[in-house]
């Protein structure tokens, strides 16, 4: 009897897997189908009956800006070089660098002709079932993203053709409800921005300047701060507002390219966009718990950069610190890594629960809303204590 039990438990399990494994199949290995998105009324759709499209610049704006931000005039401050000054290349040097270029152009070129001949215009390439992933809109974001090195390595053939499949990208249609409009921003804009720079091609600008006027959407909020997890078509049948609980990554780090937009196209309204960030991170930097830090999570709806208490200059927080750091705060954020985080703490995670001790002690707050594990790093094992041994392991 124990014997027929267990049998049927074998199968119902190996009965999940199979549904499961083909539900994900059938999500991410499979191309997606794009939803097309439609504007409440006909007003902003060009074209006939039969390819109805419209503009993302020509939608109403629902709360739109008073008084923009011009670029700036001044001359930029001039940086410090931090470059390394590497000696004159001998033969041997220039030879073996030479061997690694040639490496690594050859595999770019077998993964660019895999991605070509097995998920051409799609998102990603599943390398191992050969089939495609759509988690970026559906808008080739593997080719946008690499225009530039296939120019920088000189495939300019493949650069082309990759360019011309670009240009039929759809923004009125997408394989998913909601986009994330910082990884929208870094593969795609900042895609064709890059190649736009190296090449000079008027197409790259054209297309950027598409994708542009589509983020910009999403930052038509009561505040002007952006929605970082974007239902498009929420954004086009009725109003929004930002979220209550953002990574400081995803508030913080379109700086670079809607500046750059900006410059190149002569529009201040990209730049005024970035702008409020940067004013907002430098009004606030100092009234965190941490101050010269901002924490992982921000409020910005309200908008409120100060009530949590989980500070990184590592994942979700990392590009804000690299891109958007207001300069006259540079100096206090290198005083407080020096002088807050303790040098002496033997290891990352001890380093981490004292920083965090630290910061909460000195506001006054218990460490209850956020607990962190009490254990300490694992200790050492007695060494007369037998080990057991593991699956596919000789016992010691």
């Amino acid at each position: 009897m124990f014997s027929v039990q267990r049998y049927v438990l074998y199968f119902i399990l190996a009965a999940c897997v199979v549904i499961t494994l083909n539900y994900y199949r059938a999500e991410f290995w499979a191309p997606y189908p794009h939803t097309h998105l439609s504007p409440a009324g006909g007003s902003h759709l060009q074209g006939d009956s039969g390819n109805r499209r419209y503009q993302w610049r020509t939608l109403p704006t629902n709360y739109p800006v008073t008084s923009l931000t011009p670029l700036p005039t001044e001359k930029p401050h001039k940086l410090p070089k931090i470059q390394y000054d590497f000696p004159i290349e001998n033969e041997e040097h220039a030879k073996k660098r030479s061997g690694r270029q040639a490496a690594v152009r050859r595999t770019f070129k077998r993964s660019w002709e895999a991605y070509r001949s097995h998920a051409w215009m799609q998102d990603e390439l599943a390398p191992i079932s050969g089939g495609a992933k759509n988690g970026f809109g559906g808008w080739g974001a593997s080719l946008v993203d690499n225009l530039d090195n296939l120019w920088i390595m000189g495939f300019k053939e493949e650069f082309e053709q990759a360019l011309s499949a670009a240009m039929k990208i759809d923004l009125t249609s997408a394989t998913i409800d909601s986009i994330n409009v910082f990884e929208t921003t870094i593969r795609h804009l900042g895609g064709f921005l890059a190649a736009y720079d190296l090449s000079g091609d008027e197409r790259c600008l054209h297309k950027a300047t598409e994708f542009g006027e589509m983020l910009y959407k999403a930052f038509d909020t009561p505040n002007r701060m952006p929605i970082t997890r974007w239902k498009l078509k929420d954004a086009i049948q009725e109003k929004q507002e930002a979220d209550k609980t953002v990574l400081l990554a995803e508030l913080g780090s379109f700086t670079m390219e809607f500046t750059q937009l900006s410059i190149l196209t002569g529009n201040p309204k990209f730049y005024d966009a970035v702008d409020r960030i940067t004013r907002l991170l430098a009004e606030q930097q100092e009234k965190t718990y941490l101050p010269g830090m901002w924490p992982v999570m921000v409020n910005a709806r309200v908008p409120d950069l100060t009530y949590d208490s989980w500070f990184t200059l590592g994942a979700m927080a990392d590009s804000t610190y690299e891109v958007s750091t207001p300069v006259e705060s540079s100096r206090t954020l290198k005083l407080t890594c020096e002088t807050v985080l303790p040098q002496n703490a033997r290891s990352p995670w001890r380093r981490r629960s004292r920083l965090r001790t630290t910061v909460l002690r000195q506001h006054g707050r218990s460490d209850q809303t956020h607990p962190l594990p009490t254990h300490g790093p694992r200790q050492r094992r007695h060494p007369h204590r037998r080990r057991r041994s593991r699956p596919n392991e000789l016992p010691t």
